[in-house]
């Protein structure tokens, strides 16, 4: 049933991807393109931000997509770039988007991560087959992996991370709406953020909840759905309820087409294409309506990298320059496929955000992987992230 590769590009992680009223990038990336020639607010940035702005212009003059490394936007970024009206966020969003797709290409660093994902939740009520939530020395709770991360270690993150970080994620290795002060934890995010996004499996989502993420700003929230029928999702998602997921996303279409008409949000529903059974046009089908994207992610098979025999993989990482995990307990990781924070750089209660994404032990963990020395790192030495 497993379909697995050698290698799990972050940068491409999509297999299939369906937005609504979809364009050519290279129409979209000229466009784009000619709006940066016309930006009177170039004038204001600082030294560093005229510099990648003048690096973005430069492969977008080229609209070439066969290279790695240039800055092309995929049909999801454009589209969150269109969804922004001032001149400044357009802009702010294209340097803040340059810094997570190219950086890990480059090994560059600024002072902070281009993202930062923080876990509201590490507990989770469904047990999906491609889920590390299926180890069981994970969700023991006696092993201390479990929990809900306190609205005021939340408060002290996003107090950090305001006007430094543009990007933020609110999931991670559980179900963020397990948490009692989520919708708190979105309140306190509106306005900060260019960019906002929750990764949900929908079964808690309510009027409540779906208010909450509404009225909140948030840009892009992620229903996790694998399939098309009852029989192969229950099958994927065990305890989850493909009915009940259906009705709580229409549900928040209603609250959204009643309340908040203008909001301009994106809705998607993202898959892990784990078995062959799974068919996107089913999924397009399926789902097509009741959000603006679908898509399929290729699988990385992540929960059960501690057991899995070294492989031969030397390229680095390239989560060690594009995100920060926090961990409920304020616990900061380089990665989630390290679930059991063997590699933690140490807990934002005891120092912050920017001293820890530039410190000793992130820095040498980044040193290990562009020695070619991941074999020395545990679970890296069996994980076949690039």
């Amino acid at each position: 049933m497993e379909i697995s590769k050698k290698i799990f590009k972050k940068k491409d992680s999509f297999l299939h991807f369906k937005n609504t009223g979809k364009k050519s990038w290279k129409v979209e990336s000229e466009k784009i393109l000619n709006f940066l020639n016309k930006s009177n607010y170039l004038n204001t940035l600082n030294d560093q931000e005229k510099d990648i702005i003048l690096r973005i212009k430069k492969d977008l003059k080229l609209l070439d997509d066969s290279k790695d490394n240039l800055f092309l936007l995929k049909n999801n970024s454009i589209v969150e770039f269109n969804t922004y009206d001032n001149e400044s966020d357009k802009i702010q969003y294209l340097i803040h988007r340059y810094r997570y797709d190219i950086f890990p290409s480059t090994k560059e660093l600024y002072d902070y991560p281009p993202l930062v994902q923080i876990e509201p939740s590490s507990i989770c009520n469904f047990r999906c087959v491609f889920c590390f939530e299926t180890d069981k020395t994970f969700t023991n709770k006696k092993n201390g992996h479990m929990g809900t991360m306190q609205l005021e270690v939340f408060k002290k993150i996003i107090d950090q991370i305001h006007n430094k970080v543009q990007f933020i994620t609110l999931a991670s290795r559980g179900e963020p709406l397990v948490s009692k002060d989520f919708n708190n934890m979105l309140k306190y995010t509106a306005g900060k953020f260019l960019n906002v996004k929750i990764n949900t499996n929908a079964s808690l989502l309510n009027e409540e909840k779906s208010h909450a993420i509404l009225s909140s700003g948030v840009k892009t929230v992620v229903f996790s759905a694998d399939a098309a029928d009852e029989k192969l999702y229950s099958k994927l998602r065990v305890n989850g309820n493909l009915t009940k997921t259906l009705n709580n996303i229409k549900k928040f279409n209603e609250v959204k087409n009643k309340h908040y008409s203008k909001a301009k949000i994106i809705t998607r529903v993202s898959g892990v294409k784990f078995s062959s059974d799974q068919n996107f046009e089913d999924m397009e089908n399926f789902w097509g309506s009741l959000v603006d994207q679908v898509a399929f992610v290729d699988y990385n098979p992540w929960e059960n990298n501690y057991e899995k025999e070294p492989n031969n993989i030397t390229t680095a990482c390239s989560d060690l320059w594009r995100r920060m995990f926090i961990w409920w307990d304020g616990k900061v990781n380089p990665c989630d496929v390290d679930y059991k924070s063997n590699l933690s750089v140490g807990n934002i209660l005891n120092k912050n955000v920017k001293d820890l994404w530039l410190s000793k032990e992130y820095e040498n963990l980044r040193n290990k992987h562009t020695q070619k020395k991941r074999s020395e790192l545990t679970p890296c030495k069996s994980c076949s992230v690039v």
